[in-house]
C-alpha cells in the first residue's frame, strides 16, 4: 500500500508585514535576553557622552531594567522619532556608515526593545527647563522631573511573546549575564563610572580612573599579577592591554576580552591570532586569559556585519591577524622572572613595539614589526651532545653551596664566541659573594635533586628547575631563531599530488597563490574540482602532502592567514629539541647548573617547555616558614 501524497499547500499572497511584527522580528536578532537590552542601552548612553551610567535591575532584568545616564539627553520633539525603526542621529550617509565611530548606528535597538516590552523614555537636554517622558505603548508625552541625561525603563521583557520568555534562564543566571555585559563596557571605558543595582542593592561598581586601575578593578588583582602588558603600534593599528601568562591559563575561555575601537567583539580572526601566539606555551586544551584593545581607523573596519554588532570585518584581515599574533607573542616572550607589574609596562612596550611614525601602513613585514630580541648563545644540538657526555677526570664541584673550588675551570653550558662567553657569569664569579648574584632572577645553584631538578637560591627563597624542560626550551628557541632568519625553501615534487577539492578550496588556491608561495606550496587547479600540489616545504618532506594542503587552505579560507606550515616546522623543531636536551639522571656540576639558569634568564618563553609544562617554580621563604610552622 503506497503512502498518500502530501497535500499541496495553498498559496499565500505576498504582502508587507505590519511594522510591529517587523520590529519583533528585528528584536529576535537584537534582543536575546535582558543582557542584550543592557548592552544596547549602555551603548546609547556612551554615545551620548555619559560619564556616569547606572543599571538598575529587578528579577535579573526580566521584570525591569532601568538605565540612567548623565549624557547630552534627547530633545522633546525627537523622543517619538527615537522609537521609530532605523531612526538615529549617528549616521546620515554611506560615507558615515563606512567609517562608524560610535557604538550604535543601526537605529534598531529602541524600536526592537519597545516591541517586546513595556518601554518608557525619560530625557532632558542641558538647555531644557525640564525633562519629558514618553510612553512607547501609548505614545503619551508629558513633562517629568529629571536632571540632564536620559533614563530608559524596560519592564516585563517578552510579555507579549511568551514563547521567547520561556527560553530565559533563572533570575540569577540572567543577572550574571547582565553584570557581564556592563563589565565588558567598563573594561573599554575607564573614563566612565558604572554601577549595577539589583533589587535595590548595589552589586557592582566601577569608578572612573586610569586604564590599568580599571583592568585591576574589573578582572581582579590575580589577573594583573599573572599577565603581561601588551603594547604595540603596527602600521595603522595600535594594540594594548594585557595577556595572561601560560601558567594562569584556565579550563574555560571565560576571561577573553577583545575590543575593536572600544567595541567588544567575538571575532574568529582575532581569537585565532591570539591563540596562535600561545601555541607552544600552553599545555593541553587550556585556555588563555587576555584583555586586548585594538584601535584602527574606522574606515579600515566594517562593523555593519551582525545586528548585535559583535562581529567585525577588516579590510586587511591578514595583516591584522599577524599583528595581533606578534603583539601577544612579543609580550609572552618575556619570562616570568622579568618584572610584570604596571610600572614595568613602559619598558616592555619599548622593547617590543615599533613606533607608528616609522611604520607605513601595511608595508613589508620587516617594516611592520620590530623583531623580538633573539636568544644569544643558546645551546645547539651538537653542543648539547658534546656537553652532556660523561665528565672528564676534572673534579666536579660539591653540590653544596659554598663548597665549589674557586680555582677549578668550570665546564661551559654551551659553545659560543669569546665575547658571549666573557659576558656570562661563571660559578667562580657567582661564588664570590651574595652581592654578585643579587640581580639574577633565578639566583645561584645550590644542588640537584634526583638527577631531575636543579635547586637554586634567590632573594625570594628557593627556586626549583626542571632541567630537561628548561634546557629543551633553550634549544627550541635557538632552532626557531635560526629558522626564522631563512625563507621557507620549497621542494618541487617529481610527480604532482592531486586531490579532489571543494569549490571553497579551489577558490582559495586561486586567490591566495602568493600566500601559498611564501609558505613553500605550489597549489593550482587542474579542473573545477581538482587541485594539484607541485611543491611543498623542504623541511616537511615526510608530511602528508594532501593533508598539509587541505589544512593550509582551510586556514587561509577562514582567517586569510595560515600558521600550518610554521606549526608543523615548530613541531619538528620541538622533537629535535626534546631529544637534544639534557636527560634526567645526568649529574650536573654547579657551573653547569648556574650556566643553565643564566641561559633561562635570557631565553624567550623560558617559563614553559615546548609542550607547555612549567620549567621552574618559586617557593618563597614565607611558604617555607609555613611548612615548618615557624612563627606560629
Amino acid at each position: 500500500m503506497t503512502a498518500p501524497l502530501p497535500a499541496t499547500p495553498s498559496r499565500r499572497p505576498i504582502r508587507e508585514l505590519p511594522d510591529e511584527l517587523i520590529s519583533q522580528i528585528a528584536a529576535g536578532e537584537v534582543v536575546e535576553r535582558p543582557a542584550s537590552v543592557v548592552r544596547e542601552l549602555v551603548d546609547n548612553a556612551l554615545d551620548a557622552g555619559a560619564t556616569e551610567i547606572s543599571v538598575k535591575l529587578t528579577a535579573g532584568g526580566i521584570r525591569s531594567i532601568v538605565i540612567e545616564d548623565n549624557g547630552c539627553g534627547i530633545p522633546a520633539d525627537e523622543l517619538p522619532i527615537a522609537l521609530k525603526r532605523h531612526a538615529t542621529s549617528k549616521i546620515g550617509s554611506l560615507s558615515d556608515l563606512e567609517s562608524v565611530a560610535t557604538m550604535g548606528f543601526r537605529g534598531e535597538a529602541l524600536a526592537a526593545i519597545a516591541s517586546v516590552s513595556d518601554l518608557a523614555l525619560l530625557s532632558r537636554t542641558p538647555d531644557a527647563p525640564h525633562a519629558h517622558r514618553l510612553d512607547a505603548r501609548s505614545g503619551e508625552l508629558g513633562p517629568a522631573a529629571r536632571g540632564t541625561g536620559t533614563s530608559i525603563e524596560v519592564r516585563e521583557l517578552f510579555f507579549n511573546t511568551p514563547a521567547r520568555r520561556k527560553f530565559l534562564k533563572s533570575e540569577a543566571t540572567e543577572l550574571a549575564h547582565c553584570i557581564d555585559a556592563v563589565r565588558r563596557h567598563a573594561l573599554a571605558r575607564p573614563d566612565v563610572s558604572f554601577s549595577v543595582w539589583h533589587e535595590g542593592k548595589l552589586v557592582e561598581q566601577w569608578r572612573a580612573g586610569e586604564p590599568h586601575k580599571r583592568i585591576r578593578d574589573v578582572l581582579g588583582d590575580s589577573f594583573v599579577e599573572q599577565s603581561r602588558a601588551v603594547e604595540a603600534r603596527i602600521g595603522p593599528l595600535t594594540i594594548t592591554g594585557r595577556a595572561g601568562t601560560p601558567d594562569s591559563a584556565r579550563s574555560r575561555a571565560d576571561q577573553q576580552y577583545v575590543y575593536v575601537n572600544g567595541r567588544h567583539v567575538r571575532d574568529k580572526l582575532l581569537a585565532h591570532g591570539v591563540r596562535s601566539a600561545y601555541e607552544d606555551v600552553l599545555h593541553g586544551n587550556r585556555q588563555p586569559s587576555y584583555a586586548l584593545f585594538i584601535d584602527v581607523p574606522p574606515e579600515l573596519v566594517d562593523v555593519n556585519v551582525h545586528p548585535a554588532k559583535t562581529e567585525v570585518r577588516f579590510r586587511e584581515s591578514r595583516e591584522v591577524h599577524q599583528a595581533v599574533r606578534r603583539a601577544v607573542e612579543s609580550a609572552l616572550a618575556l619570562p616570568r622572572m622579568t618584572p610584570s607589574a604596571e610600572g614595568a609596562a613602559p619598558n616592555e612596550a619599548a622593547a617590543h613595539t615599533t613606533p607608528a611614525a616609522s611604520a607605513p601602513a601595511w608595508s613589508t613585514p620587516a617594516q611592520r614589526w620590530a623583531p623580538a630580541p633573539q636568544v644569544q648563545g643558546s645551546l645547539g644540538l651538537q653542543q648539547a651532545a658534546a656537553l652532556y657526555a660523561p665528565p672528564s677526570a676534572q673534579e666536579a664541584p660539591s653540590p653544596w653551596l659554598g663548597a665549589a673550588p674557586l680555582a677549578a675551570v668550570p665546564t661551559p653550558l654551551s659553545t659560543r664566541d669569546d665575547e658571549a662567553a666573557a659576558a656570562r657569569p661563571t660559578w667562580a664569579s657567582a661564588a664570590a659573594g651574595p652581592a654578585a648574584s643579587e640581580d639574577w632572577p633565578l639566583g645561584r645553584a645550590i644542588g640537584q635533586v634526583a638527577g631531575i631538578y636543579v635547586l637554586a637560591e634567590n632573594k625570594h627563597g628557593l627556586v626549583v628547575v626542571d632541567m630537561h624542560a628548561a634546557h629543551e626550551r633553550i634549544v627550541y628557541e635557538q632552532l626557531k631563531a635560526s629558522l626564522s632568519d631563512a625563507a621557507i625553501e620549497a621542494q618541487p615534487l617529481l610527480i604532482p599530488v592531486t586531490f579532489a577539492a571543494s569549490p571553497t578550496e579551489v577558490a582559495t588556491a586561486e586567490s591566495q597563490h602568493d600566500a601559498l608561495h611564501q609558505l613553500g606550496l605550489d597549489i593550482s587547479p587542474i579542473s573545477p574540482t581538482t587541485l594539484a600540489v607541485r611543491s611543498r616545504p623542504a623541511a616537511l618532506a615526510q608530511a602528508d602532502v594532501t593533508e598539509l594542503a587541505r589544512s593550509v587552505l582551510a586556514e587561509l579560507a577562514q582567517f586569510d592567514a595560515s600558521n600550518v606550515i610554521a606549526r608543523a616546522q615548530h613541531e619538528l623543531l620541538a622533537t629535535m629539541a626534546c631529544h637534544g636536551a639534557v636527560r634526567a639522571n645526568r649529574q650536573l656540576n654547579l657551573p653547569e647548573m648556574n650556566a643553565l639558569l643564566r641561559d633561562m634568564e635570557r631565553t624567550e618563553r623560558a617559563d614553559q617547555c615546548n609542550h607547555g609544562r612549567p620549567t621552574w617554580r618559586q617557593i618563597t621563604v614565607k611558604e617555607l616558614d609555613a611548612l615548618f610552622l615557624r612563627g606560629r
